[in-house]
């Protein structure tokens, strides 16, 4: 910001500098139109028309812009709630999914014990 203010007052310093040493009075005649005046305030009213018509020529892009931005930032914030909203609904899913989903045994299921001990009755001894 200062360094913005800074920049208008060098600015407006060399403006009053190109005013004071351009005082020699001229005339502009366009068609039937005549103008005279000071070679300084011709060149600045011919500067500040071209400020006019160039901001006349781009404020269409720049509300275009502007609408794009809006249109971009309304779909992101839409795109993140209906984020969030899948998101609780994962975890609703989830929930209902262990709640019916069958409980795995608990216990470990007795082993095959092998045709010994069906013969010989009892458990088999590991080997060492």
């Amino acid at each position: 910001m200062h360094l913005l203010l800074i920049f208008g007052i060098v600015l407006a310093i060399g403006v009053v500098g190109f005013a004071l040493q351009n005082n020699v009075p001229v005339t502009v005649t366009l068609a039937l139109w005549s103008f005279e005046g000071s070679l300084a305030l011709v060149l600045m009213l011919a500067m500040g028309l071209g400020v006019i018509i160039a901001g006349l020529m781009s404020s269409p892009s720049m509300i275009k812009n502007r609408w794009t931005r809006s249109r971009l930032r309304h779909q992101v914030s839409r795109l993140e709630e209906d984020k969030l909203t899948l998101e609780r609904r994962i975890v609703e899913l989830e929930a209902e999914l262990e709640r019916i989903a069958p409980k795995p045994f608990q216990e470990e299921p007795e082993r095959y014990l092998g045709l010994r001990s069906l013969f010989l009755g009892g458990p088999e001894k590991p080997k060492e």
